[in-house]
């Protein structure tokens, strides 16, 4: 079980919908209006973390609208008072000298409660229509290793030397230091063998992508039981999940059967973005096995019943290991005021 009291977060809605495209319920908004809201009214309502997953291109269709994550991230900073905000970042789209001071920047403007999501990236195109290459899968994760070696150096105001495959530094120091902590968080994602290597030596928290409980226990005893390297503190666990909790269990499956509809009418653009998609990404692996709504796991987690089923729920994933709950809704305004003010007390409830 955690040690901690369980945190909640949302996805934020960078590129529209989560579940389904053409809910009439649910506009497909991506747009920084709606974001900015969103996130002022979930940290009113006592949400502790918002995710900010990075595309420069929208993953679904290239003509939809796209959230740029880490502008959108700074002026998060600058906005809000309390919620932490958590940028994803993709290596190969930003030098790690550059990204490590714009984190660190980040990192001032909100007064110590930014982090970093790294995720190695599996839409192909986002990265080969910009002439940078997608490299197999492994090398991805090898690339990254580097990247985020770099980063973490430079966030903790070390004077940094580094010599590697991909990046040569020399005797760079980035000022002014991190004044709140030794550096910002860093979230890795990722299931894959590399990326559990790659989280035990490097990240701060693994984000776990939505699957039943059994799964979850598996996952995180396998990387708990890895070795940390000395300057680290114990690894901490998230899980990404899309929730529907209603007053009965009839109608949460209700809106399940719904949403289930909805994305029916988007097979033909799931079936086209299956081409983008890495096949060795274990994350679609796991996806293919569930049927599900929604991205990272989605509705395979089991978050669909009554506020009390809900929330007995993520008592239980919170008792095998999971401090974050990353959450995802739709409509999604709606539900996530019906989630804090349900759900979430009867979670603390439960824990005591």
């Amino acid at each position: 079980m955690s040690t901690l009291p369980p945190r909640f977060g949302i996805w934020a809605l960078v590129h529209g919908s989560r579940a389904a495209l053409q809910d009439p319920d649910e506009p497909y908004d991506a747009s920084w209006a709606r974001n900015k809201t969103l996130v002022f009214e979930a940290e009113r309502l006592g949400y502790d973390s918002v995710l900010v997953a990075q595309h420069t291109i929208n993953p679904h269709n290239p003509d939809f609208d796209q959230l740029e994550a880490w502008s959108a991230s700074a002026a998060l900073a600058a906005l809000t008072e309390r919620i932490e905000i958590i940028a994803a970042i993709k290596p190969y789209l930003y030098h790690p000298v550059v990204l490590a001071k714009m984190a660190q920047q980040i990192e001032h403007i909100s007064g110590g409660r930014f982090a970093i999501n790294l995720v190695n990236a599996w839409n192909r195109p986002e990265l080969e229509r910009a002439g940078i290459g997608f490299a197999e899968h492994d090398a991805r994760y090898a690339y990254g290793r580097e990247w985020i070696t770099v980063v973490d150096s430079l966030l903790r105001g070390e004077r940094t030397r580094f010599r590697g495959e991909h990046f040569n530094v020399d005797d760079y120091l980035l000022r002014p230091a991190d004044p709140f902590r030794s550096r910002p968080r860093i979230y890795v994602g990722g299931e894959s063998e590399p990326a559990r290597e790659l989280v035990a030596d490097m990240g701060d928290v693994w984000f776990i992508n939505g699957q039943p409980l059994d799964a979850v226990k598996t996952l995180i005893a396998d990387v708990s039981g890895r070795k940390r390297p000395t300057p680290h503190e114990p690894l901490r666990f998230g899980l990404s999940a899309f929730v529907i909790a209603r007053e009965s269990g009839e109608a949460a499956d209700q809106h399940l059967a719904h949403l289930f509809a909805l994305a029916a009418k988007d097979a033909p653009l799931r079936e086209q973005q299956k081409s983008n998609i890495d096949p060795k990404a274990v994350m679609f692996q796991t996806f293919a096995q569930t049927p599900r709504v929604g991205s990272n796991g989605g509705t395979a987690a089991g978050l669909v019943g009554s506020y009390d089923t809900v929330a007995q729920r993520i008592a239980d994933f919170h008792r095998a290991g999971i401090e974050l709950f990353m959450l995802q809704f739709q409509p999604f305004e709606t539900d996530m005021r019906i989630f804090a003010e349900e759900v979430i007390p009867r979670v603390r409830r439960l824990l005591g």
